[in-house]
């Protein structure tokens, strides 16, 4: 029987990074979108209900799991209130604003024996999975330094009052930031030390706008940045090791994909062009290597797949709410310097 969803919120990551992954998976059926004075959900998608009531939603018997997109300030309360309505949890990131109420969720995750996930799809970027492939099969030899950017050319601040209201969890670390640090723990866990400053660089901001964070891991250095005053992009990840080299530019494409409406699971989605494979310069088996390596497909729905098979099979959870609880840790720390 396919798990009945609720999706709370439907934004961006609702409308366009969530849903269409649901609807196109035969192990979930999207049961209800809870949304304030909308209908566009409906239109949508007929079969589906809509509920401005989040507390009905959460009453109702017939949803396993609550999927939470809403503005990243309302993350805990809704997560909260939806475990202690029995229900199984997957949270948009940023998890939680502070440490402290991401290690509450987890605790009572526990004791109402409910799976507690966070949506942090960037894990299976195409990018991301195409430099992870490089890092495990050591193509570079020993592995000095790595660094991931988030950049965007947005000078004109965001229409969306909460995306510029200062606040707990607002902010470019909170939202960009999140996603980089979880692609560097997913690589190499916990770092030896932390370091890092955000930035307000456009006029009239009321949010950090751009980061620079340092995760330090002994002969391994990772850093990790973003601003939205980038106009020409360089490489969105840059690797060297003690045999080579690994720049990749551009973008994951799924997002871009979806707001076109090409759907995961037709002919090219989440299929790079060539212009965005990356370069890799090594050394492979004595012999000299330069040249092109084709992206990764990226496939959010993954993250969907691992989770169905948590809940109806008991398979490991691929996105721990502890993991996540590590990066909560360095954005709190971070912001806070």
């Amino acid at each position: 029987m396919p798990l009945r969803v609720a999706l709370i919120g439907f934004g961006l990551s609702g409308r366009y990074l969530q849903a269409p992954f649901l609807v196109a998976n035969p192990r979930f059926h999207l049961h209800t979108v809870v949304t304030s004075g909308s209908t566009t959900p409906k239109e949508i998608y007929d079969w589906v209900r809509v509920s401005h009531d989040v507390d009905a939603v959460l009453a109702d018997p017939d949803i396993d799991l609550v999927s939470i997109t809403t503005p990243n300030e309302t993350h805990f309360d809704y997560a909260r209130r939806a475990l202690l309505a029995g229900k199984h949890v997957l949270v948009e990131k940023p998890m939680t604003a502070t440490a402290a109420e991401a290690e509450a969720l987890i605790a009572l995750a526990r004791a109402r024996n409910r799976v507690l996930s966070v949506y942090q799809n960037r894990r299976f970027d195409g990018d991301f999975q195409t430099v992870r492939k490089v890092v495990e099969n050591g193509w570079l030899g020993e592995l000095l330094s790595y660094e991931a950017h988030f950049d965007r050319f947005k000078p004109i601040l965001n229409p969306k009052p909460w995306k510029e209201t200062p606040g707990p969890g607002s902010g470019i670390l909170y939202d960009l930031g999140a996603h980089l640090l979880d692609q560097a723990l997913t690589l190499f866990g916990p770092p030896q030390d932390v370091a890092g400053e955000v930035l307000t660089q456009r006029e009239g901001s009321g949010i950090d706008d751009a980061f620079d964070v340092r995760l330090d891991y002994g002969k391994l250095k990772v850093r990790l940045r973003a601003s939205l005053l980038v106009r020409e992009p360089g490489p969105r990840y840059v690797l060297h090791g003690t045999k080579g080299s690994f720049l990749k530019p551009g973008l994951d494409v799924q997002e871009d994909h979806l707001k076109a409406g090409l759907l995961p699971g037709q002919p090219g989605f989440g299929v790079e062009p060539e212009s965005q494979h990356g370069l890799l310069h090594t050394d492979l088996g004595g012999v000299p290597f330069r040249g092109t390596l084709l992206t990764e497909p990226g496939n959010w729905g993954l993250l969907f797949e691992n989770l169905y098979a948590v809940l109806a099979e008991g398979a490991p959870l691929a996105v721990r709410p502890e993991q996540v609880l590590e990066q909560i840790r360095i954005l709190e720390k971070v912001k806070s310097v």
